[in-house]
């Protein structure tokens, strides 16, 4: 008997050193050589269970993948957070094989995802799809793993990776924070430029037609008539039946469990997010505020913002398509996100200033609807720069916009320098036209002074007109918007649209080339002053010229590397002439004026 035990035992242990050595291999090959980002999750139905005493989150429902590669798949990539972990994958209600590994990722909040290799029963054609059947479960506690080891300090990798499960308060967002829902990625790195931010905007252009249906569950230990309340930034089922109690009715002691079922159309620009909370509701049309106990008289005050700021949005974008919805986040210190029309914010300390530019955001992502980012962004962050026009003036508006500058500056410099031997194809400069671009300073800051040169060009009742005529489903090209813009102009804009959209060709850079100063008979004056344009990208550009009571002012085009010339008349003795008022982002303002010359040369 030991004999054979021996024998059996040597040959178990050769078999296992086998096995493991296939499976070394195997992993090798999946990691090297396999397309991760071949399949597009067409479609999520899932049943979410979360147990905030245990910070524990599961998962169990179908996903459907696409094979949008050029060649037939047969293994596919399941990643989640490295916090969570596959129990089943099963196709055609038949298990299939599958390996699991460590893969690091900044898209994840652990720095680190749970990557499931699944050999399929057969190959996939391209085009074609299969069905998953999956189940999977972890904990989700609060980590900034990957914000602290790029050298992040602690408190400020804490307020923005805020996402928890906690006895007391749920707050998880998605792709980009926790991978609690499957997706498939090549590895993104913070220390590698804006590799994560490329990599998410791929994920999520790929997923602009997929559609997921959650029945999201919150389970409690101990039911209590108070009991915690789930949220998510979708739209909610309510009369759809779910597995669950009812979406939208109150637990039952008996069950102990609260759910709510929930439809997200795309997953574009919204990312999937749920909190869990003692939440109550103050609805004021056009707004709802959930806000959590001792937070009610926050909650009125940002409702009470919102009539205040609806005016201004409508006015230039249109009638509001929904309600905007703010939800109480329980840290005073977290980053406030933003994901669709759904703000997550912690309540209180806002002066009303601030929170009608907050606001004014927020609505135009209520009124505005846009398949691309620059536009969709880039409009609300204009929407902030004229409520603060509203409330101090056009300069407030150009020093608010200024503030932001020096960042677009540096993120043009990086996009023109030359890229390293190993960057990926996604890298060029090229790759940062606000059309392609997945750097926020770009589809932001940089879409923010494009829509406010673009209201100088054609001034406020045509640009209003524009923007009230977009229609998302209309766009179907990049130009799209520039016929609406030249519908209203009466002219060619090819010019800016090729300079600051279509091309990323840099920023101008404006100098005063050449100054001439006349006294007319009437004793004003005339003058000649010649700007040049030593960057990238022509724009429409204030020439302005002081003297000592007043100053007059004159638009002129100046095209990249090359000169425009303004003519003006000021009533009395000039001293100064300069270019730009700060409207048009440059790359350097210190050459943007000259003294005027008492003589002509």
């Amino acid at each position: 008997m030991r004999s054979l035990l021996t024998t059996d035992n040597g040959r178990l242990t050769t078999v296992l050193r086998a096995l493991c050595l296939l499976y070394v291999l195997c992993g090798s090959v999946f990691s090297f050589s396999l397309d991760r980002e071949a399949f597009t999750f067409t479609r999520y139905e899932l049943e979410v269970r979360v147990a905030p005493a245990r910070q524990w989150l599961e998962a169990k429902g179908r996903i459907t993948l696409r094979n949008d590669s050029a060649e037939p798949q047969r293994v596919a990539t399941l990643q989640i957070s490295s916090s969570l972990d596959w129990i089943s994958i099963r196709a055609g209600g038949q298990p299939v094989q599958f390996l699991t590994q460590s893969y690091t990722s900044d898209v994840d909040h652990t720095g680190s995802l749970s990557e499931a290799l699944v050999t399929l029963p057969q190959p996939v054609a391209p085009g074609q799809t299969v069905e998953l059947e999956i189940a999977y479960a972890g904990i989700i506690p609060a980590d900034s793993t990957r914000l602290r080891r790029i050298g992040a300090p602690a408190a400020l990798a804490a307020r923005n990776d805020w996402d928890q499960i906690g006895e007391s308060f749920t707050a998880v967002r998605g792709l980009g924070y926790v991978a609690w829902y499957p997706v498939a990625l090549q590895a993104a790195s913070f220390s590698e430029g804006n590799e994560v931010f490329d990599a998410i905007a791929r994920w999520q252009q790929r997923h602009a037609g997929s559609e997921a249906r959650l029945n999201f569950c919150v389970q409690h230990e101990v039911p209590t008539p108070d009991e915690a309340w789930p949220l998510m930034n979708g739209e909610e089922l309510a009369g759809e039946p779910a597995p669950a109690p009812a979406a939208g009715a109150r637990p039952s002691a008996q069950t102990g469990s609260a759910c709510r079922r929930y439809r997200f159309a795309s997953l574009r620009f919204t990312n999937p997010a749920f909190v869990v909370g003692k939440y109550s509701t103050l609805s004021q049309p056009p707004v709802e505020v959930d806000y959590l106990p001792g937070q009610q008289e926050a909650a009125a005050e940002y409702a009470g913002v919102v009539p205040a700021v609806e005016p201004l949005v409508t006015d230039w974008f249109g009638p509001l398509r929904g309600k905007l919805q703010i939800v109480a986040l329980d840290n005073p210190d977290a980053e406030p996100y933003e994901s669709g029309a759904v703000l997550f914010v912690p309540l209180g300390g806002a002066e009303r200033k601030s929170l009608e530019v907050a606001l004014a955001h927020s609505l135009t992502h209520a009124a505005l609807d846009s398949p691309r980012l620059w536009i969709e962004e880039g409009a609300a962050h204009f929407a902030q720069a004229l409520a603060v026009e509203r409330q101090g003036g056009r300069g407030a508006a150009v020093a608010y916009m200024e503030k932001q500058r020096p960042a677009l500056v540096e993120a043009e410099a990086a996009a023109a320098a030359p890229a390293a031997p190993s960057a990926i194809p996604e890298a060029p400069a090229a790759a940062q036209s606000l059309i392609n671009s997945a750097d926020a300073v770009f589809y932001r800051t940089k879409a923010m002074y494009v829509f406010w040169m673009l209201r100088d060009l054609l001034g406020d009742a045509p640009l209003q007109r524009v923007l009230k005529s977009y229609r998302a489903g209309d766009d179907k090209t990049p130009a799209y918007l520039q016929t609406l813009v030249e519908a209203e102009a009466k002219k060619s804009l090819e010019w800016f649209f090729d300079d600051w959209v279509y091309r990323d060709r840099g920023l101008p850079d404006f100098r005063i080339a050449a100054v001439y100063s006349r006294p007319t008979l009437k004793g004003s004056y005339g003058l000649t002053v010649t700007v040049e344009n030593l960057g990238g990208s022509g724009a429409e550009v204030p020439v302005l010229v002081r003297g000592e009571h007043g100053q007059v002012s004159e638009r002129v085009l100046v095209p990249a590397h090359g000169k425009g010339v303004a003519r003006l008349l000021i009533p009395e003795k000039p001293k100064e002439a300069s270019v730009n008022d700060g409207s048009v982002p440059e790359s350097d303002l210190s050459n943007n004026s000259a003294p005027v010359p008492e003589k002509a040369p």
